[in-house]
This record gives structure tokens, C-alpha cells and sequence, in this order.
């Protein structure tokens, strides 16, 4: 990809959203209590129409559609401020979209862009009041991760930059302190003219970050020794008390059977968990998400590749039920449990049934309870 094509790109999705009032469909209410009715369970996803279109979609555990708004490109998470009702879906690497809109349908979606020399990672966070937005974005030429900081009480005005302290950062998390932003650097090295080629494998740097919102100063980095160096921080979630749970993506010889999920937090130092090698081998060196329960008694992980999801003890890391199913990937916490979605629909995570639900779209690699 060329220069000029990343701007024809830009233009085609100013097009997009010039006329993208006219085509939101909305088919608002019976997904959401009303009165003394029963409350549905309600997920958000971006994805993949039959047609090829592509969309951000809520939808319940019955699978049933409640709205959803038309995307310009495919996209990849969807960031949530629950408070206030409100959700962003932003595109997948490199693309450098963003819509933000209500989880009722109530008012028409914003939609916002990176700048000129920046696109997203597919990820963000609201801070606990809401007015603000992080977005984990690349500054391509400049060769480093930044981190994107929006106003979102201005239509999600770009106010500024904080640095990610690192390459290729992903996922981000406010952490409970409501102080602290974790960023997972992947530590992969892109340029849009090269599309999604990876450009550093030899010299990755991957790390966890841990961030003061205030200042931007970099309050600690854990790195993961050298002989992992090609495995790639990507998909994190953290509990109650800000232990996060992460999982990575091996870039390097596909026989290796690295470790691939780790937990860490402020003041302590990454720890990988021990795991067999017919479970790690199981997961083909690709994590695509992790979530820890409500209880923080377990958190699971998925494997689109490996075509199966596993919930783990928190404490010891040991696999305590496998599900194999093709194409898992997104991942929700429900109550103690867990909803996966898959190419072939969403459901509880229940390994002695096959039950789930289809849906009339593809969806993405993420998967949001609302």
C-alpha cells in the first residue's frame, strides 16, 4: 500500500460517513428491561455481514439483533462506558475509524477519526467520569506506540497524546485505582504502506505498562525475558484488586510451544503460567481474548486458531474446563461464567453441550457484555 492509497482511503471513508445518517438502522427497546419485564443478557461485536458489509451490533443470548450501525472497514473491539450508556467501536489495525454511539439507539452515532500519521489498534478506555477516551494508536513514522486522548464530552475531539512507552501497543485498561491506564505493548513494529506486515520480529520488545493518567509518566514497564521476546502482549483483563491477566501471540518458530499467558501487576514482575504441552500446543501460539469472571475466582482464554477456549484458576493458573469450538475467539464475563462467540454464534461456555445461539453476522475478534 502506498502513500496514496492511505489517503484514497481516508477520502472513500469521509464518503462513507458523509452519508451514514440515512443508513443507521435502529430497532431499539425490547433488548433492555422495561418496566417489571425480565432483563435480557445484552453483547456488543463488531462484525461481517453476508453481504460483506461490515457493522457494530447489539444483540442478546437468544441472538436476537437489537440495532446496529453501518461501519466503513471491519473493526475489531468495542470500548464501553457503562455509566453513561455509551460505546466506541473502533477499527482494526491500521485502520483509523472510530463511531461512538448510545447502547439504546437514542441519539445518532459519532463518528471520529486518528489523525494524519496515526491509526488505531483496535482498542481504547474511558476514564470513570466519562469525559475522557484513550485509544491505543501508532505513530508509524515516528516508530512508536502513542496513545490517543480524546474528549468525549466535544464529539470525541483529539485533545492530545500520551506515549505507551513501547511498540505496537493493544489492549488498554483503566485500571480500579481509576488512576492508572495498563497498556499491553505487542511490540510489533507497522506501517500502512506495508498493510499488516510485521516489520521487527527480530528485535520485538514486548511489555506491560502501567501509566499515571495525570501526568503520563510511566509508573512501571515489565518486559519478558529475552528468550520470549517474539511473544507478542496483546489481550488482557484484570480483577478487582488490579491483577491483570494477560495472553500473548507467538511470533516466532511456529514448533516452539512458548507459554502464552501470564498474570502481573503494579509492583510485581510478569509471571507465565505453567501449562501442559498438549494444552499450549492446543492453542496454536494464539490468544484472541481473555476475561477474568466477576468473582475474580477464574478467567478464560480463547483460541481462534487453536479453535478452542479455556477457563483457568486465577490463583494457580491450572485449566479447569476446555471448550472446543471453532473460530473462538470473542469472550464475555457473565456472573461466574463466560459467553463465547464463534463463527457459528454466541453461547455459554458449556463444554458437555453445543449450546448457542446463531447470529445474522460474522462476529469479531471481541466480544462486550453491556
Amino acid at each position: 500500500m502506498t502513500g496514496g492509497s492511505q489517503s484514497a482511503r481516508r477520502a472513500n471513508r469521509r464518503s462513507f460517513l458523509t452519508g451514514i445518517g440515512a443508513g443507521l438502522f435502529l430497532a431499539v427497546g425490547p433488548g433492555f428491561a422495561q418496566g417489571g419485564e425480565a432483563e435480557s443478557i445484552v453483547f456488543a461485536s463488531a462484525g461481517k455481514r453476508p453481504d460483506g458489509s461490515f457493522v457494530a451490533v447489539l444483540f442478546d443470548e437468544n441472538g436476537r439483533e437489537i440495532f446496529s450501525v453501518p461501519l466503513p472497514d471491519r473493526g475489531h473491539d468495542i470500548t464501553l462506558d457503562r455509566p453513561r450508556g455509551r460505546a466506541v467501536a473502533f477499527a482494526r489495525r491500521p485502520g483509523n475509524f472510530a463511531v461512538a454511539f448510545d447502547v439504546q439507539g437514542r441519539k445518532e452515532p459519532d463518528f471520529f477519526a486518528a489523525p494524519e500519521g496515526r491509526h488505531f489498534y483496535g482498542h481504547g478506555a474511558f476514564t470513570s467520569d466519562g469525559d475522557l477516551l484513550y485509544a491505543t494508536e501508532n505513530d508509524y513514522d515516528g516508530v512508536k506506540g502513542v496513545i490517543g486522548v480524546y474528549d468525549a464530552t466535544d464529539r470525541f475531539r483529539r485533545i492530545g497524546e500520551l506515549s505507551s512507552y513501547g511498540l505496537g501497543p493493544h489492549e488498554i485498561l483503566l485500571m480500579p485505582d481509576g488512576r492508572t491506564l495498563a497498556v499491553a505493548n505487542g511490540g510489533i513494529e507497522t506501517h500502512p504502506d506495508f498493510g499488516r506486515e510485521k516489520l521487527n520480529l527480530a528485535t520485538m520488545a514486548p511489555s506491560l505498562a502501567f501509566i499515571d493518567l495525570e501526568t503520563g509518566d510511566l509508573l512501571e514497564k515489565h518486559a519478558l525475558s529475552p528468550e520470549l521476546h517474539q511473544l507478542s502482549i496483546r489481550h488482557m483483563d484484570a480483577d478487582a484488586n488490579g491483577r491483570i491477566f494477560f495472553g500473548g501471540q507467538y511470533e516466532g518458530n511456529k514448533a516452539d510451544l512458548p507459554p502464552l499467558l501470564g498474570t502481573g501487576a503494579l509492583g510485581e514482575n510478569i509471571r507465565l503460567f505453567d501449562m501442559p504441552t498438549n494444552l499450549i500446543g492446543g492453542f496454536r501460539n494464539y490468544i484472541g481474548s481473555v476475561r477474568v469472571s466477576a468473582d475474580d475466582a477464574t478467567f478464560a482464554a480463547t483460541s481462534p486458531k487453536g479453535g478452542c477456549a479455556v477457563i483457568f484458576d486465577a490463583r494457580s493458573g491450572n485449566a479447569l474446563e476446555v471448550l472446543n469450538r471453532r473460530d473462538a475467539c470473542g469472550l464475555s464475563s457473565v456472573g461466574e461464567g463466560f459467553y463465547v462467540a464463534s463463527e457459528n454464534g454466541v453461547g455459554a461456555f458449556e463444554p458437555s453441550t453445543e449450546s448457542r445461539t446463531s447470529l445474522d453476522f460474522l462476529p469479531d475478534n471481541h466480544l462486550r457484555k453491556i
